[in-house]
């Protein structure tokens, strides 16, 4: 297995991987150029992981100055069990340390049992003081009034 930075040019491949993982969603901040700009930003900090040329797993990480973020954290499943995410895992926090981030965040689906093990099993803190509130950016919707609000 070879890990390398993720870089564009690799987005077909990775996009694919994502698209057959259970757990990941993929939607439209996903695209080539959203992509693009977010390791464009964050220069670094997301890797793949190949096996004879050929992508098997990846882990995008980023940050804001403060805190780091994980995402997209996949591994074929037939690629499995052989430390790949773990390894993916730990370029992504060595880089975040050497940018002096020192506390990471990742999101993981509530139906996504599989992967809510395996972070917890390494350590990672359940957080449950805490809801995520996520919305489109727009410039004609009033904030105040609540129009775009919705509950999940």
């Amino acid at each position: 297995m070879n890990v390398r930075e993720f870089t564009i040019d690799r987005y077909d491949e990775v996009v694919s991987l994502w698209r057959r993982t259970p757990g990941i969603c993929v939607r439209d901040t996903d695209s080539r150029e959203a992509t693009e700009r977010y390791l464009r930003r964050n220069p670094g900090l997301s890797f793949i992981a190949e096996v004879d040329g050929i992508v098997v797993g990846s882990a995008l990480s980023g940050h804001d100055g403060r805190r780091g973020y994980l995402q997209h954290v996949a591994v074929e499943p037939q690629h499995r069990k052989r430390g790949i995410a773990d390894t993916l895992v730990s370029h992504c926090l060595a880089a975040l340390q050497r940018e002096g981030i020192l506390k990471v965040h990742l999101d993981v689906l509530t139906s996504n049992v599989d992967a809510q093990d395996y972070w917890l099993r390494r350590g990672w803190e359940w957080r449950d003081d805490l809801i995520r509130f996520s919305r489109p950016v727009t410039l004609a919707t009033d904030v105040r009034s609540g129009a775009a609000a919705k509950k999940r």
